[in-house]
């Protein structure tokens, strides 16, 4: 019998995936409107799109090519080193991917560690993200993390009477920072603000708010309680991370590459490059690349493709070097190795090792 064509190893494409949406009670028109984005299967408010996927009960799926109807989860599971890179072993993608509107303010939250995960909420990890900001209105804050000596009894005191900003940091928000944000930090931005998120592949979140996201309808009083005790168990009060402009590195074409963001869970850069020039990446693992900006062209050896707006591709490690046609303005999202992809060449460029972890955890591990 021949051996079925999903089992059999492809030749490997960048994978454009579904795309869950989110219609939160703090959406909007945002994805819609400015990323071009068509609102079906969900019209009418949209808060999150998730780019990629492995998210339980959101896993997305490959929408064309030979591998088309593949989730990404068996895909995984059938070829962890094409699409990770050599050496990986994991059975789901690391990485989620997101656009979010907060047209209104996302609620007080935070996420559990890695250890406060498998310990609390039986989940395999916790959940360390980034934001990178598209879009903010002038005067645009965020709260993230909280005062210096607030202990536990005075932030759940300030929780319960919704006076967050007695206990909580406000930060100014501007278009092109980027924060990163350790698992467990207090936090929540918004109004008016449209944000590209990366993350560790998980949904858990433990929110101070008296009411359900979905739909904003009131939490039952116990319920409500239990959400805060949880979540007072899985805080950490230390990081106070700040947004940040980014590192530029030299790059051999007409615009310029910044790294946004780095820690051991994911890195973030921004690509650009100019009309008539050519952006070349090649990395050693998944890169996810998201557009930005307007639609452009992508190329790896045996496929080409346009990536529209506000839309995101999946290049798994085996498709080699990637080429984009400028003008082109895009995110590259991926799991670094942060001596060799970050260390080493900020270092090259001048930079110290100070100014080099304000990215992230990116303390040397060589």
């Amino acid at each position: 019998m021949n051996q079925p064509a999903q089992q059999m190893n492809p030749h490997w494409y960048p994978l454009s995936l579904s795309t869950p949406l989110m219609g939160h009670v703090f959406g909007g028109k945002a994805i819609v409107d400015r990323l071009k984005r068509s609102s079906t299967p969900r019209p009418g408010r949209i808060a999150e799109a998730w780019e990629v996927s492995d998210v339980e009960g959101h896993i997305g799926e490959v929408n064309e090519g030979p591998l088309a109807g593949e989730s990404l989860r068996s895909l995984m599971l059938k070829y962890p080193e094409e699409i990770m890179g050599a050496g990986w072993s994991g059975d789901r993608f690391p990485i989620l991917t997101k656009f979010v509107d907060a047209t209104r303010s996302l609620p007080i939250h935070l996420h559990a560690d890695d250890e406060d995960a498998r310990t609390l909420e039986g989940e395999p990890n916790g959940k360390t993200e980034a934001w990178h900001i598209l879009e903010a209105v002038a005067g645009a804050t965020a709260l993230v993390g909280v005062k210096p000596g607030v202990d536990a009894a005075t932030l759940r005191d300030a929780l319960v009477r919704g006076d967050y900003d007695a206990v909580m940091r406000r930060v100014p928000v501007r278009a092109g920072e980027t924060l990163y944000l350790p698992a467990g930090t207090l936090h929540s931005f918004g109004p008016d603000t449209l944000v590209y998120e990366i993350e560790q592949t998980s949904n858990i979140q433990r929110s101070a708010m008296p009411w359900r996201i979905e739909d904003g309808s009131r939490l039952p009083e116990r319920e409500w309680e239990n959400n805060l005790d949880m979540l007072l168990a899985e805080w950490k009060p230390e990081p106070r991370p700040d947004f940040q402009p980014g590192l530029s590195l030299p790059v051999d074409h007409d615009g310029e590459r910044v790294i946004c963001c780095a820690g051991p869970y994911f890195a973030l850069e921004r690509w650009r490059a100019a009309a008539g020039a050519t952006a070349r990446g090649s990395f050693s693992t998944a890169v996810i690349v998201s557009n930005v900006g307007s639609a452009v062209e992508i190329a790896v050896d045996g496929w080409r493709g346009e990536l529209g707006p506000g839309r995101s591709l999946l290049m798994p490690a085996a498709v080699g070097e990637f080429r984009i046609a400028g003008p082109a303005d895009v995110l590259l999202g991926y799991l670094p190795d942060l001596v060799s992809d970050i260390h080493k060449p900020l270092a090259a460029a001048g930079y110290s090792p100070d100014v080099i972890a304000a990215l992230g955890e990116t303390a040397s591990t060589g």
